[in-house]
């Protein structure tokens, strides 16, 4: 069957299931570099038939260096095990017997040697690959990113849009959770993925499908950062120095310990950036029959510096049972601070009115974590118990000081202040029953535990004393409690090449927010339930198609729900809507992936229903005064196909390309008026590695977003080109790589909002071209011991790598 019948019968796949054959055999085996020692990930491991001219069964190394083939038939074979730069491994006495697992031990692969010098290829990863439930960014690879922070590196991965502001949305939404390691943060998605350094990343992981197993909070799915670790024993590390243009500095350092049954992992970082924008603001307001203008032009200096330390321990007791121990401790101060002209008119008065602002807005505070996890096996091996700890505190503060002038005299002011501490206590346990070679059952409790209190302060500027005089009847503290209690339940199985998966989970939800100055509580006590499948099929080692089924919530953040008005200048007032509902999201995937010789192509295709949709909408509050609060507008439709093609054009030239097009209709009732708006969007992204010496690469990436329309409002598309050089001075020990970011001053944000009364146009540039220097040393210090790994429950995170490769 060619892959164009292939394709047609993809949506008749999963209307009948195949039946398994009894009586067939296993093989298992593992993968190592020979030199290195270590396990090899994404090896092809192939099967075929004693004639060498069919190929019966393939898969690809995990994390581990591991592979299984299941269900082959009693007979005798040839196995062949590959990867680039690497001489390929041929046995061609491969007997399997039926009902038995044949186990060939560590398999050893020898890096390709071309003369009597010792010159070896160097096996270059994929800088993505695609597992059946996520897509797999190695961060290793994205060296125009090598000074930034994650947040850097997503720019350049499919399904996910970065604009000029920082802001990441993942399939055109920007709800979805972050995890580090596993690991949920207190901290919002976009300031955590900020403060972590790309350097410190080994993969990203993106799972917009996830089962029942994870938590279902988030519109689009999570990002899991999965942090740098040693597989080596001995001592390994790398220590990283940043510099830039105009006032950007950072430095990082990563040890790692590893020997016999325990590792120790230390790290810190430093980054101190500031960025500069200049911004155009114009709106139009109409309040009890007048219309008024406010035009503006201003640029502003923004800095962002955040430190942080972190240290773990891991133990192995015996082989059965692993517990590891950790904490971070992260600092994190924004400042901005803007100046801005002003033109006021209206048209009861047409006089121009001239007059400039300062304002200077500061956020930082500290956030601390600690976590436990402790895994054990049971005997006779096939099930195990995972259970897990997490305590997080932040302390969050914010003030906000806004300050009009004319002719140089301060006309009026406004000061807000914004801070409590936050904690949030989550515990999971999860267990494991492997029923047989292809069945699986697993279940688990997880709960979380969050508790807020926030203090907000309204101060005016008072010209005759210069003092900001505090308002009561602005001012608030709420207290913020909340508590979400889940179970769940998988299956899992596989008929021949049919693979699906059926999972379960049901949650308790009970809030209450408090008003502690007005005595108003705001409660709700609620279950909800989140059915997922997952099914696959493989037609062979190189073609596959999946399809998936998910029902996700996102249940309304903390600020959006307090109900009293917050001045945040002297034009805009914000309040929350305590009748908010959460949204609920029924997603479905369906994706086929095949390989051409060494490239790799995919489709996916999506369709996401998002009910009570939750937007944050303006209206007019007074006169050239504007009110922001969240409601429910109603629902939004995305239906859409992402490609991912990546090739070699030439033997050092590697060429990734993705796509992502989807129809967005979002319709429904806002201020008692319905609307319905559409637009078709699409991004691109073009990336290039080009090896130009041995020890010398070059990157250039070309990224590209088009207009998205919101329930009001509309954003410009925009483009923009980065570049990057890499060289190695000591190969496997000193990197030096420049980086030229927004080349070509291109990435822009425009947006236009409006609505009956009110009209809005804001334009921020950002400054361009930002070049950055990052010099990189890495050392592995191997001992002798050749078996350190953790044979660990297959999980998120499994691609760790040693520092420095």
């Amino acid at each position: 069957m060619n892959k164009q019948n292939r394709l047609l019968i993809i949506p008749f796949l999963f209307s009948s299931l195949l039946f398994a054959q009894s009586g067939n055999g296993t093989i298992r085996g593992e993968v190592h570099d020979k030199f290195e020692d270590i396990p090899m990930e994404y090896a092809n491991v192939v099967l075929y038939s004693p004639d060498d001219l069919n190929q019966l069964n393939g898969t690809i190394t995990d994390g581990d260096g591991l592979f299984v083939l299941k269900n082959v038939q009693p007979g005798n074979y040839k196995i062949a095990i590959s990867f680039i730069g690497f001489k390929d491994y041929k046995d061609e006495n491969i007997l399997v017997t039926a009902d038995k697992t044949l186990h060939l031990g560590v398999i050893e692969l020898t890096p390709h040697s071309y003369n009597v010098e010792d010159v070896v290829v160097d096996a270059q990863r994929s800088m993505i690959s695609y597992e059946i439930d996520k897509k797999v960014i190695n961060v290793s690879e994205q060296i125009t990113s090598a000074s930034g922070s994650a947040v850097d590196v997503l720019e350049n991965v499919p399904s996910v849009t970065v604009d000029i502001e920082g802001n990441v949305s993942l399939r055109g939404s920007g709800s979805f959770r972050v995890l580090v390691d596993g690991r949920p943060s207190i901290l919002d998605p976009n300031e955590i993925l900020e403060q972590i350094p790309a350097s410190s990343i080994e993969n990203i992981e993106i799972v917009t499908n996830p089962s029942a197993k994870y938590d279902p909070e988030g519109t689009a799915g999570f990002i899991n950062l999965v942090m740098k670790k040693n597989k080596r024993a001995g001592l390994s590390g790398l220590a990283e120095f940043d510099g830039g243009l105009r006032n950007k500095y950072g430095s990082q350092g990563l040890f790692d310990y590893r020997e016999n049954h325990y590792r120790i992992s230390l790290g810190a970082d430093y980054r101190d950036y500031i960025s500069y924008s200049d911004r155009t603001d114009n709106n139009i307001t109409t309040y009890e029959g007048n219309t008024s203008y406010r035009n503006s032009f201003g640029s502003s200096d923004g800095n962002r510096k955040h430190y942080g330390v972190k240290a773990e321990f891991e133990y192995n007791f015996t082989d059965m049972d692993i517990m590891s121990v950790g904490s971070r401790y992260r600092y994190r101060r924004s400042e901005n601070d803007a100046r801005v002209d002003f033109t006021e008119w209206s048209d009861i008065d047409p006089a121009r009115i001239f007059y400039n602002s300062l304002t200077d807005r500061f956020r930082g505070g500290g956030q601390y974590e600690f976590f436990v996890n402790y895994e054990h096996k049971f005997a006779p091996k096939g099930h195990y118990i995972v259970v897990d700890f997490q305590f997080e505190s932040d302390d969050g503060d914010e003030e906000t000081v806004n300050k009009l002038f004319d002719n140089n005299q301060i006309v009026s002011g406004q000061k807000n202040t914004e801070y409590g501490p936050g904690t949030e206590i989550e515990s999971k346990l999860d267990y494991t029953l492997e029923l047989n070679k292809d069945s699986k059952f697993e279940a688990g409790y997880q709960n979380e535990i969050e508790i807020q209190e926030e203090k907000t302060g309204y101060y005016e500027y008072n010209t005759i004393t210069g003092n900001y005089d505090y308002f009561y009847q602005f001012s608030n503290t709420t207290d913020y409690r909340n508590q979400e209690h889940a179970i769940y339940g998988l299956y899992a199985s596989k008929l021949n090449n049919f693979g699906y998966q059926l999972g379960f989970r049901t949650e308790l939800t009970k809030r209450k927010i408090e008003l502690l100055r007005t005595g108003e509580s705001f409660s709700i006590d609620r279950w909800d339930y989140f059915p997922s499948l997952h099914t696959s099929y493989k037609f062979t080692n190189e073609d596959q198609v999946m399809a998936s089924y998910t029902r996700r919530i996102d249940r309304p953040r903390g600020y959006y729900l307090e109900p009293f008005e917050t001045w945040t200048d002297a034009y805009n007032v914000r309040t929350g809507n305590p009748s908010l509902l959460p949204e609920y999201i029924d997603s479905y995937e369906l994706g086929y992936q095949t390989l051409f010789g060494q490239s790799v192509f995919s489709i996916e295709t999506y369709y996401r229903v998002n009910k009570n949709k939750i937007e944050r909408i303006r209206s007019v509050y007074a006169d050239n005064i504007t009110l922001h609060t969240a409601a429910n507008v109603g629902t939004d439709y995305s239906f859409g196909t992402e490609l991912m093609y990546n090739f070699d054009p030439l033997k050092n030239w590697n060429i990734n390309l993705m796509a992502n097009y989807y129809n967005y209709r979002i319709r429904g009732t806002i201020d008692e008026e319905t609307f319905e708006r559409e637009s078709n969007n699409w991004s691109l992204r073009f990336v290039n590695i080009l090896k130009l010496r041995e020890s010398t690469q070059f990157q250039l990436n070309g990224i590209y977003n088009s207009p998205s329309v919101s329930s009001q409002g509309e954003r410009e598309g925009f483009y923009y080109i980065n570049l990057a050089l890499r060289h190695e001075f000591i190969k496997n020990y000193l990197s030096a790589t420049l980086q030229i970011r927004d080349v070509l001053g291109t990435s822009d944000y425009e947006y236009i909002s409006e609505s009956k009364d009110y009209y809005s146009y804001y334009h921020r540039t950002r400054e361009a071209p930002v070049v950055m220097l990052n010099l990189k040393f890495t050392f592995n210090k191997q001992s002798s011991d050749k078996d350190n790994r953790s044979d660990r429950p297959n999980g998120l995170g499994g691609g760790d790598d040693e520092f420095g490769q």
